[in-house]
């Protein structure tokens, strides 16, 4: 391991341990998925043990696909409580995506079965929670807690997507995990949208270039 990697990682780990000792319990939030053209969006809420041997927390684009999936199943194991949860295609449109992401979140943190002293949010904005929370910018790079947060929620989105490709094979969502690429909007143009597809991101994304 490069010792810049090992050393960012242990700030993260450094970071986690100064807020449990400012707040006491924590809980680390993320999500997954609010870019692409398809699917649900995904949050997950994770709070980390003061001690424990997780080794290679990151940030979950950091890390190959492999050790995130070795990683996804070592944090269920080890997290003193996790949750993953989901906003609905249909409630992306409803609410609009950055509100659906805010919806996913608040359901992580309510599904983790016990409340956090306080909650470490990846992002700029902070859900509506019953406990204290702060945003966090680029903290999934930040805080172990959220790093282990993004793995789960990238991880389990990716594997939503992937059976998905079984039920719309024309799309290559199992490549793409729904994301704009040239594949993607390829097989809009050829056979239409499907449920799973976000109309308010279509219309944008197959406007006319002007």
């Amino acid at each position: 391991m490069r010792e810049d990697t090992r050393q960012r990682r242990q700030a993260m780990l450094d970071y986690d341990t100064a807020m449990r000792t400012q707040f006491g319990v924590i809980c680390g939030v993320d999500e997954a998925g609010r870019g692409p053209l398809a699917g649900d969006v995904y949050a997950a809420a994770v709070i980390l043990p003061e001690q424990h041997d997780i080794t290679g927390l990151d940030d979950s684009k950091k890390l190959s696909e492999k050790r995130r999936e070795e990683l996804f199943d070592e944090i269920q194991k080890k997290a003193a409580a996790f949750c993953i949860a989901t906003a609905s295609v249909a409630e992306i449109e409803k609410l609009n995506i950055l509100q659906a992401a805010m919806l996913a979140m608040q359901r992580a943190v309510a599904g983790l079965g016990q409340d956090p002293a306080y909650v470490l949010i990846d992002g700029n904005k902070c859900p509506a929670l019953s406990v204290p929370c702060e945003a966090v910018v680029k903290g999934d790079a930040t805080s172990a807690s959220i790093a282990a947060a993004s793995v789960l929620a990238k991880v389990a989105r990716d594997r939503y997507m992937t059976e998905q490709a079984k039920h719309y094979p024309q799309y290559g969502f199992a490549q793409h995990k729904g994301y704009g690429t040239k594949a993607h909007k390829d097989a809009l143009l050829r056979y239409g949208a499907c449920p799973l597809h976000r109309p308010s991101f279509l219309k944008k994304f197959l406007a006319p270039k002007q």
